[in-house]
């Protein structure tokens, strides 16, 4: 009797799971992981110090927001985790919640904060970064 039942809930479980229907991803789905996507692009192009590709993800301004105080350091270590994406016509707004930690002559620094990327184009790039900027280093923090 035990062994019927079991048999008969994983049958049902079994045909209850093998439904074949997918939904399509929205747009504003697409859009989200293409800015998380962009995020990730630049953070790791900004450890790497690779400015190629900064430039190429990012416009004028977003550019200069990155780079404005690129310098030889020991190593970088950044981690991004995106909190929110704000989808508007024609501009996209990506809050991310960032940790740094950067060695310079033997010190150490860490520091935190929340960032606002926008993003506009397509594909999307960079063209600005409000708030706490996460690639901006001071000895200061």
């Amino acid at each position: 009797m035990i062994k019927r039942a079991f048999l008969l809930a994983l049958t049902v479980l079994l045909f209850s799971c093998s439904s074949k229907e997918v939904k399509p991803v929205s747009p504003e789905s697409k859009i989200s992981l293409e800015a998380f996507a962009l995020a990730e692009t630049i953070r790791t192009a900004f450890i790497k110090n690779d400015l190629l590709t900064l430039q190429n993800n990012s416009l004028s301004e977003g550019y200069k927001d990155i780079t404005i105080n690129m310098r030889p350091l020991d190593s970088v270590d950044l981690t991004f985790t995106p909190r929110w994406v704000e989808i508007e016509s024609n501009q996209v707004t990506l809050n991310v919640a960032w940790k740094s930690r950067w060695t310079a002559s033997g010190k150490v620094f860490a520091d935190r904060g929340m960032a606002v990327f926008v993003l506009e184009g397509k594909p999307l790039k960079i063209s600005k970064i409000l708030r706490g900027n996460p690639f901006v280093f001071s000895e200061q923090k």
